[in-house]
């Protein structure tokens, strides 16, 4: 027996170097640590249906990692003969697949019965799911159908064929592992139903990981476009069309068929796949790596629901860089939402083959293409295709979260709400730069140069810029929502109603904006910080932007222990290291520059990179944004009681929270406030005093020179706010509209800025200030008459007062001295 065990096994070792001789695998999930195995209880590996060339590749891969062997006994006198085992065995002559009912394979059923009868004995028992080619079935493709790993199950010639033509791009996954004896232990008297019960658990996860890595088939494009056409919805809008514009109904038709055609993505795998080969080569040369953090959660989300991705936008690299990371680690790519701008010459084509499918900035004034596109997304979603678009709208130049357009998520909850029997889940992503490409040109834009239109010729220009170092890049994944959640918490009786097609309800503003600001928390909850980020944060805090060496070093360290010892989010990730590898890195970058001196070097900012770094710092304010707050009470005060630090920045939070995202509920906040006070005095940051009283460190101590650089991350932020107050008190009540508050304020800030030399271009940001004004008319701080002039009462004169514990008294005779020449 053994002598035959020892031939069979030196064959299958000569046909599995023989096989990965054509064949390259791409591999998750094969690691100890990724599996939680235990190293006390037997391992059996399982794959779905018997195939030679399968288990060869399940040993080979084994082998590599180091993993419990799936061609040996396992160890221990009770425990299964075998370490892997063939879920069905295939039904069927040499040129044909499975065509009837599964049947379990003697493997199977051994390991059950050894589990029924051994209930001292665990066994761990691995999923292992192998893709010859990831690409999904085109309807009506002949070719896909021959030669692409599908939802099918595959001849013994079509198998040969599709490792022929698809075996250097095979993907393995290794997945969590199940307990034999949790499976089976209520079966105990009955082997029949603890085999169903173990086999029904293993088919679903197989048609899950399926589902997840292949996506849902898809239709042939010119078929989906032809659809679309023929759907209710847009038969009436041409209809409504023909008959407005008094046209003839088939020329109206053409017309619509053409914004399908427009819109329609075209994903090809072939693309992919060479997208993805030069895509690697791509962020090789430009990046010195890409950090991938809690991707589990999209690929549970991927397994039953319609996922669409929902990343800030920060660069045009964005796009391509979520589909490769999805790609590379199992996942289909999504269908992207991309501007028509990006529909150019050479590049629009790529796209769409890429998954990107194009629409108009606007299409409020034209009822036939918004119809088509509706319908257009209403289809990815019934269909289950996950979907990818920029909630902000267009990139961050500022580096700050834009506010979300609620356009792309209203068309998503009306498409749910019409057919809501696929869930669909929010999957928000934080996609983090060390150095964003874009970065001079964001500068410039600040300043006020016209935004460049994208062209060939730019992306020329962008190309020349790929011998530059980019540093690494982050793609965090944050904590999934799911929208039948959402809407079970904002219109409980969600259900029970009924939406045609153009229904628009009255309660749907609410939920989207509600939905908005969960996604925006989301991302930014989920945000990585970096070595630069860090740099830039303490050294903007400055007053010249430049610090001794040894000072800088201990201010990162000692900022970075203050997120570790209250930390904003589970999904926040902070660089390895200390704060002297942090400096150094950024050096290395080209961010800082090292002035030579005795006494100890000096580092600072200068030229275009002291404006350049507000960019990386605005990208992490958020988590210093209420330690921050709590410190600016003290720039003008020894001391205060804790209940009036609580009060006062419980009453700043509302804004700080609509402004900066931030994912603490306000109803809640006084609880924070208090927890992060008890965090600053155990960080040597505040003093506690006797009766109830909060005080700052001494003058010219090192917590003091701490404490009035964290106020500061924040205090431009509340000179912004405070500056709206002052032209408000000017002018009086009921004085000014909205939209001349913000004019005037922003006139103010500009002005400011020149005078005190403010580097942050987000100070004078018009939208900024026109979401606090708005923001206080929501707070009921001010309210508009019949005449749209804006009217306020005592309590705003009291918020304004308060401004002495923030502003110093330069900046207080500025604003107060600006507004009168101006009243």
């Amino acid at each position: 027996m053994r002598l035959y065990q020892g031939i069979r096994r030196l064959i299958l070792s000569f046909f599995r170097k023989i096989l990965f001789l054509w064949v390259r695998t791409d591999v998750s999930g094969n690691s100890l640590e990724a599996l939680d195995l235990n190293p006390e209880k037997p391992v059996c590996y399982v794959l779905q249906y018997r195939s030679l060339s399968a288990r060869l590749v399940l040993e080979q891969e084994v082998i590599r990692a180091g993993l419990p062997g799936a061609h040996h006994q396992q160890p221990g006198e009770q425990a299964p003969e075998r370490s892997f085992f063939f879920l069905y065995k295939r039904i069927g002559g040499l040129f044909q697949g499975r065509r009837h009912k599964p049947v379990a394979t003697g493997e199977f059923s051994e390991l059950v019965r050894f589990g029924l009868e051994h209930p001292q004995t665990d066994v761990q028992v691995v999923p292992v799911s192998l893709f010859w080619g990831r690409s999904p079935d085109k309807e009506k493709s002949l070719v896909k159908l021959l030669l692409s790993d599908t939802w099918s199950v595959a001849g013994r010639l079509q198998k040969f064929l599709i490792i022929l033509v698809h075996g250097r791009n095979t993907y393995v996954q290794f997945d969590t592992p199940l307990s034999l004896q949790d499976v089976i232990s209520e079966y105990r008297d009955n082997e029949a139903r603890a085999s169903r019960k173990l086999a029904r658990l293993l088919r679903t996860h197989f048609r899950r990981t399926r589902r997840a890595v292949l996506g849902p088939d898809l239709s042939h494009r010119r078929t989906l476009v032809e659809g679309l056409v023929r759907t209710q919805a847009v038969k009436e809008a041409i209809e409504t069309t023909a008959r407005e514009q008094n046209l003839p109904p088939r020329k109206v038709r053409m017309k619509a068929y053409k914004y399908a055609d427009e819109i329609a993505a075209s994903m090809s795998v072939v693309t992919i796949r060479v997208m993805e080969r030069l895509l690697s080569w791509l962020w090789n040369r430009i990046y010195k790596g890409i950090d991938v953090n809690n991707i589990e959660v999209a690929r549970e989300a991927a397994q039953d629901s319609a996922v669409v991705y929902v990343p800030c936008h920060r660069s045009h690299i964005d796009y391509l860089l979520l589909s490769y990371v999805l790609y590379r680690n199992g996942l289909m790519p999504p269908h992207i939402a991309a501007g028509i701008n990006l529909n150019m010459p050479i590049v629009g084509p790529i796209l769409r083959r890429g998954g990107a499918f194009f629409m108009r900035r606007s299409f409020r004034d034209n009822p036939l293409y918004a119809t088509v596109f509706n319908e257009y997304m209403h289809q990815m979603f019934t269909r289950g295709y996950s979907v990818e678009y920029f909630v902000e709208g267009g990139r961050s130049r500022t580096g700050r979260m834009l506010q979300p357009r609620p356009g792309m998520l209203a068309m998503t909850v009306r498409s749910f709400l019409r057919d809501h029997r696929k869930p669909i889940v929010f999957v928000p992503v934080y996609i983090g730069y060390e150095k964003v490409m874009e970065g001079r040109s964001y500068l410039g834009e600040l300043r006020g140069k016209k935004k460049q239109k994208e062209s060939v010729l730019g992306l020329a220009k962008t190309a020349r810029k790929l011998g530059n170092s980019f540093g690494k890049v982050s793609v965090n994944f944050g904590d999934p929502i799911a929208l039948d959640q959402v809407l079970d918490q904002q219109h409980p009786l969600w259900r029970e109603e009924t939406y045609p097609e153009d229904y628009r309800p009255d309660w749907l503003p609410g939920v989207v904006d509600h939905l908005a600001e969960s996604v925006a928390c989301r991302i930014n909850a989920a945000v990585a910080v970096n070595p630069i980020g860090l740099t830039a944060t303490a050294l903007l805090g400055t007053e010249r932007m430049a610090m001794d060496e040894g000072q800088l070093i201990r201010l990162m360290d000692q900022y970075a222990a203050l997120l570790r010892a209250y930390p904003y989010a589970g999904t926040v990730t902070l660089p390895d290291g200390a704060g002297r590898d942090w400096l150094a890195y950024c050096e290395n970058m080209g961010l800082v520059v090292r002035q030579p001196q005795k006494l100890g070097d000096i580092i600072a900012l200068e030229g275009s990179n002291a404006i350049l770094m507000t960019y990386y710092r605005n990208n992490i304010q958020h988590l210093f944004a209420l330690p921050a707050l709590i410190a600016s009470l003290f720039e003008n005060e020894d001391s205060l009681r804790r209940d009036k630090v609580a009060f006062l920045a419980s009453v700043a939070y509302p804004y700080l929270q609509s402004e900066l995202f931030l994912h603490y509920p306000a109803d809640g906040i006084e609880t924070v406030i208090d927890h992060w006070i008890d965090v600053m005095i155990a960080q040597g940051l505040l003093v506690q005093l006797d009766n109830d009283r909060i005080g700052r460190p001494d003058e010219g101590t090192d917590a003091m020179l701490r404490v009035r650089i964290l106020a500061r991350f924040i205090i431009q932020t509340l000179e912004r706010y405070h500056i709206v107050l002052g032209i408000l008190r000017k002018y009086g009540s009921g004085k000014l509209t909205a939209v001349e508050l913000e004019e005037q304020s922003t006139l103010l800030a500009e002005r400011m800025s020149i005078l005190f030399g403010l580097n942050a271009p987000e100070f004078f940001d018009k939208t900024l200030f026109r979401n606090f004004i708005a923001n206080m008319q929501k707070n009921g701080v001010l309210e508009a008459d019949q005449n749209g002039l804006l009217c306020y009462g005592e309590g705003l004169q009291q918020v304004a007062e308060d401004a002495r514990l923030v502003l110093s008294v330069e900046k207080r005779q500025a604003i107060q001295q600006i507004t009168m020449m101006n009243a």
